[in-house]
């Protein structure tokens, strides 16, 4: 009869019911990726529906149980099922509809009960403020910014559903937005659930703000709201955004950011028959400016390698992300078309950069046009010194709870460039370590237990930067 009963056991396993009635196990088997169950099998009979049995042990059975166990818990948690009902919501580009997302936004307002304001700075663009006065609300109040949107997916190379906030039993959570950035969005409305709960109380006003559009630039979203008369009434004076995952022990934490430049040279030249050697054409001139700006990459590299305490965001990246020209296939183009995705180290000297790509273009033979679709000027990086109180108050939240973290430049853009650039500081903190980066990747995925301990980190940080 035992013998029988770990059979039973193991086909329920392996059959992918839900509820093994040994060991109460919970065992997924996703059809789509042909992932195995807890007891993996190394190969499956040509002819069979049914996989052979595994080697059962007690151990076996005990370690799934305790797996099954905290899935429940996982599943049952107030906080996991917001996080996971946010995920669902398809605020994905191009043409995000966000009133699914503004609603979901409204019921948590009603559900912490706080006020809640819809700004649409651009029609179709909400922008969406939660707001927690503070005792004193004449003092400068703490922005927590976070965006609504998420970038696209190819969803041939999931292995979950991108918008279906699947779980699996070791609680990866996996979903589009899982790591940007609708997990800090829902942290920052946890800790203050949680803040209330307890009956804390906060010098300064909190603004949990949900903005539109971040991943495309901000451009109808944050970029022009900064220097509307609806944010100034928010009398600013702190703002936390988002951060990226941490792959070990130590927390990023992002003070600044590169200036963006997506510049196009637009070069023209002599044209004619595919068969001459014809001089000064858009090829020729093209050449040249590519080399430059390669060699320049080469240099940033090698400053890169040579810095081990440098990242990315200490060094100038340049790519090529488009070339565009020509007509046929024997007739040289009057005119080709190349684009630089440029991002400025902090360190940078704008005007001189700028200047050098002019003298290349002369240098070329001239005839190039600079063309910028996006030219972000120089944003001075927030002080992370005794001069700001916030940093201080953010600091010492950060050593009672013994975290470690890497203060850095930001590699990619945020919605903080433009609070830091009309002078408030912001820094981008996402409290998810020992976590791959996964953003903007396939099998996007934040766990449990990582996206319940950042709602406590957050808790700590919030009280204490609004009562500094």
């Amino acid at each position: 009869l035992g013998s029988l009963t770990v059979l039973f056991c193991c086909v329920c396993v392996c059959l992918g019911v839900p509820k093994c009635e040994k060991c109460s196990s919970f065992v997924e088997y996703n059809q789509r990726s042909k992932r195995q169950c807890n007891f993996s099998h190394s190969t499956r009979r040509a002819q069979s529906t049914v996989p052979p049995a595994p080697t059962y042990t007690s151990s076996m059975c005990e370690a799934n149980s305790v797996c099954s166990k905290k899935y429940k818990e996982w599943e049952d948690n107030e906080e996991i099922q917001i996080f996971r009902e946010y995920l669902r919501i398809p605020t994905v580009h191009p043409n995000v509809n966000y009133d699914d997302c503004v609603a979901f936004l409204k019921r948590q307002a009603a559900s912490l009960g706080l006020p809640v304001r819809v700004i649409e700075v651009n029609p179709g663009k909400p922008i969406v403020v939660i707001s927690w006065e503070g005792t004193q609300p004449e003092e400068k109040s703490i922005i927590l910014n976070s965006h609504m949107d998420v970038v696209p997916v190819y969803e041939e190379r999931w292995n979950h559903p991108p918008f279906a906030a699947e779980m699996d039993n070791q609680g990866r959570i996996y979903a589009r937005g899982a790591q940007d950035m609708k997990c800090v969005g829902m942290q920052f409305l946890a800790a203050i659930r949680a803040l209330r709960r307890d009956g804390v109380s906060l010098k300064r006003t909190i603004h949990a703000t949900f903005v539109p559009d971040e991943e495309i630039g901000g451009k109808l979203g944050m970029m022009e709201w900064v220097h509307k008369e609806s944010f100034r009434e928010l009398n600013a004076g702190f703002s936390i955004d988002e951060g990226i995952a941490g792959e070990g022990e130590v927390y990023p934490l992002f003070y600044g950011e590169r200036s963006v430049w997506h510049v196009y040279f637009n070069i023209s030249g002599t044209p004619g028959h595919g068969s001459l050697l014809l001089k000064g054409t858009a090829g020729q001139k093209a050449h040249y400016i590519i080399d430059k700006l390669m060699r320049f990459r080469e240099n940033e590299v090698k400053r890169l390698e040579n810095n081990p305490e440098f990242t990315i965001g200490d060094v100038t990246t340049v790519n090529i992300t488009i070339m565009k020209g020509g007509v046929q296939e024997n007739v040289v183009p009057p005119e080709l078309n190349v684009c630089f995705d440029i991002r400025l180290a902090v360190d940078v000297n704008h005007l001189e950069f700028e200047n050098q790509l002019l003298d290349w273009c002369r240098e070329a033979g001239g005839g190039i046009e600079l063309e910028y679709d996006q030219k972000c000027p120089y944003v001075k990086p927030t002080k992370l010194d005794s001069s700001n109180i916030y940093w201080v108050a953010f600091k010492d939240a950060l050593d009672e709870l013994g975290l470690k973290v890497k203060p850095q430049i930001f590699p990619g853009g945020t919605d903080s460039r433009y609070i830091r650039g009309i002078g408030i500081p912001a820094i981008g903190f996402s409290p998810m370590n020992n976590t791959p980066v996964l953003l903007h990747d396939h099998d996007e995925f934040l766990k449990a237990d990582t996206y319940l301990e950042g709602i406590q980190i957050y808790r700590k940080i919030i009280a204490n930067v609004a009562n500094a």
